[in-house]
């Protein structure tokens, strides 16, 4: 699939039976030097066909001059992804030789993709291309984020910009980059993080303010409680985003809602190496954010972040609360939050969270710890390759883990590839009982299988001891003793005896709670896998039960 982001599908030729496609669902007009066919700040901009007209696309440095980020001729368009996820541009497009161009409005972009099969192909491959290359090229400029790398608001901002594929120049305060420029270095304490953007500067910013200063889409306040979605996903992991892609695949008008970052446990993994179709592995993060696009490329519709706090019957429909306290309307609701990580009962782990304290070791945790001695608790295989990762980055690692055999819980061939790497030590039937450090995590004690303790350097903890269903927003629904969620044939005769199951006069549905028309699939639900490959069949699957309660 690399070749799907390559240089040559960013900008593809069309013959003149394509234009003629393009100018079915547009209109032709003639452009003068200096107009301005996109700035920053629009969402959802319109198709430009370049039929004799030249373009410049210029962003914005980081000293606040401009910079050209291409300059298209005739026989290309312009766009960039942000034309399917409705993210508002940071770039502008000057009008730099005059001619014509075939206008394709927003909304007629739309219909193009889906009907014209053919034209949609090369077109989505240039979009994803062209943003391929604006993650590591000059475009990264247009938006900054400045901070430390010791703070974990920080990271949470720097893990939802990769997660959701945002181009960006990353400035570590901490690390006294002299190429920053003056006014970048001048932030006080106090105002990091701050997001910079030719739009505005965001100073003591949060995941949720960046994202309305980048202008992602979110829920709409005026019309949520007039427009009725058929499917509300709640949760952005594997089952999620499945879940998504066929139900807007198929049609139904879908909404997804994830309260941090796209992508869940999932994302958090450097390598996937048992998931169908890539036997050289794949990266958890590439994975979902596919997924990601390829669901938004059907029409679903996400938002994150977007955090739901409970579930209501709201007179025929289902209502689903967000955060802020505004409820959305749906007629099913898809349960696919997954679990939450758990920790361990030690002083300070709270402070150290982000600061030394990590769930994840994907590039952005690994550059954090910049080569120093760092410890990964765990014995699955979420564990393993979080250790072979943070090796083959240049740390010395413990790999701590409390029983006494390595190949209890972990794949064969990962043990077999961490006994033999020269940079992983593994500590069997041993535990974590102490932090140390000032505002940031610099040593830890542990205690070994014959019992004795010792304190030693470590950079960087990363935990991966397992995840606890995170059901504890949907009152309402029945959960088993651990809090997982019961569905299907594993629901209780007595559930069923409910006026709502008697009104029906049906048995549940597959992957159905004990609440009707409401879903759960992956790591949420009693029984589930724990495996990405099982998250996304059970949210495909679940489309199926979806479009049966649709149909009652």
């Amino acid at each position: 699939m690399s070749e799907v982001y390559g240089a040559n599908n960013a900008y593809p030729p069309f013959d003149d039976a394509q234009v003629q496609q393009i100018d079915g669902y547009g209109t032709r007009e003639m452009v003068a030097v200096g107009d301005r066919l996109f700035e920053p700040g629009q969402s959802y901009y319109d198709f430009f066909y370049l039929v004799s007209a030249t373009v410049e696309v210029v962003g914005t440095s980081s000293s606040g001059d401009d910079v050209t980020i291409a300059v298209d001729g005739p026989g290309r368009f312009l766009g960039e992804l942000n034309m399917l996820t409705g993210q508002a541009t940071v770039l502008t497009a000057n009008v730099v030789a005059a001619g014509e161009v075939i206008r394709v409005p927003a909304s007629r972009f739309r219909e193009l993709l889906d009907r014209e099969v053919a034209l949609s192909d090369i077109i989505f491959r240039a979009l994803l291309a062209r943003r391929n290359m604006m993650l590591s090229g000059a475009a990264t400029q247009s938006v900054q984020l400045v901070g430390t790398s010791l703070s974990s608001d920080t990271l949470a901002i720097r893990t939802w910009l990769a997660r959701s594929g945002i181009a960006h120049t990353w400035l570590d305060v901490e690390a006294g980059d002299g190429n920053a420029p003056t006014e970048l270095r001048g932030f006080t304490s106090a105002e990091l993080p701050v997001l910079v953007t030719p739009m505005q500067t965001v100073r003591s910013a949060t995941v949720e303010s960046v994202a309305r200063a980048l202008g992602m889409p979110g829920v709409q306040h005026p019309t949520a409680g007039t427009r009725v979605r058929d499917v509300i996903i709640v949760g952005g992991g594997p089952a999620g985003l499945a879940a998504a892609v066929y139900a807007a695949s198929e049609g139904l008008d879908t909404m997804l809602l994830e309260a941090t970052a796209i992508g869940g446990q999932a994302a958090a993994s450097s390598r996937i190496e048992n998931y169908l179709g890539f036997p050289a592995g794949i990266s958890g993060a590439d994975l979902t954010t596919r997924a990601m696009i390829q669901s938004q490329k059907f029409g679903a519709e996400l938002v994150s972040p977007g955090g739901v706090r409970g579930i209501m019957v709201a007179g025929p429909h289902l209502g689903v609360t967000l955060a802020d306290g505004v409820t959305v309307d749906a007629r099913t609701v898809v349960i696919a939050t997954g679990a939450a990580y758990r920790t361990l009962p030690l002083p300070r782990w709270t402070d150290f969270e982000g600061a030394g304290i990590y769930y994840a070791a994907t590039k952005l945790e690994a550059e954090a710890c910049a080569g120093a001695p760092v410890a990964v608790i765990g014995g699955a295989n979420s564990a393993g390759q979080a250790a072979l990762h943070l090796a083959d980055s240049g740390s010395r690692v413990d790999l701590i883990v409390r029983g006494r055999d390595l190949r209890a819980g972990m794949s064969t061939y990962l043990a077999d590839r961490i006994e033999e790497h020269p940079a992983i030590t593994t500590r069997l039937g041993a535990e974590v009982t102490a932090l140390h450090g000032d505002t940031y995590l610099e040593a830890i004690t542990v205690r070994d299988a014959a019992g004795d303790e010792a304190q030693q350097s470590c950079r960087g903890l990363f935990c991966f001891i397992g995840a606890q269903p995170a059901t504890q927003w949907c009152k309402g629904v029945l959960c088993d003793s651990k809090g997982f969620i019961l569905t299907d044939s594993a629901l209780p005769e007595t559930v069923l005896q409910d006026s709502s199951w008697q009104t029906l006069d049906r048995r549940p549905l597959p992957f159905e709670t004990s609440l009707p028309g409401v879903f759960a699939v992956g790591d949420v639900h009693a029984g589930s896998m724990k495996r990405v490959a099982a998250a996304v069949g059970e949210g495909a699957s679940a489309v199926r039960s979806v479009h049966r309660s649709l149909a009652r």
